[in-house]
């Protein structure tokens, strides 16, 4: 699996930005798709999540501001970022964890990234 990032850039505060994430390759597993940042200096961190299904979870710092959404047809993940701030600054990596049964009555799980997009975010 492969996953490819792209939207970043440079906005002001109070701007918006979408991010994408194709995936492509064995992708037929896929049930979690994520949005990770890392600031500088700063632990990475989960920014919002999506399971197959359309569960989602926000952090708290995100929540009300940012979306993430999948779009099944295109093998690609979204996420709608508005009313950014400085501490949004960082890079925005994508993250997908699949499912491949291993034919002993379970299942096997594999964990996928992306390469970053930076978003800054001038004040």
């Amino acid at each position: 699996v492969q996953l490819q990032a792209s939207g970043g850039g440079l906005v002001q505060t109070g701007g918006s930005l979408k991010l994408s994430c194709i995936y492509s390759g064995d992708i037929s597993g896929i049930y979690v798709t994520s949005w990770y940042r890392q600031a500088p200096g700063k632990m990475r961190e989960l920014v919002a999540m999506i399971r197959s299904g359309g569960f989602t979870f926000y952090a708290s710092s995100v929540r009300g501001r940012f979306t993430i959404s999948r779009e099944n047809a295109k093998n690609t993940m979204y996420l709608q970022m508005n009313s950014l701030k400085p501490e949004d600054t960082a890079v925005y990596s994508c993250y997908a964890e699949v499912a491949r049964d291993n034919y002993e009555g379970g299942y096997e799980y594999y964990e996928y990234w992306g390469q970053g997009t930076l978003v800054t975010v001038s004040s």
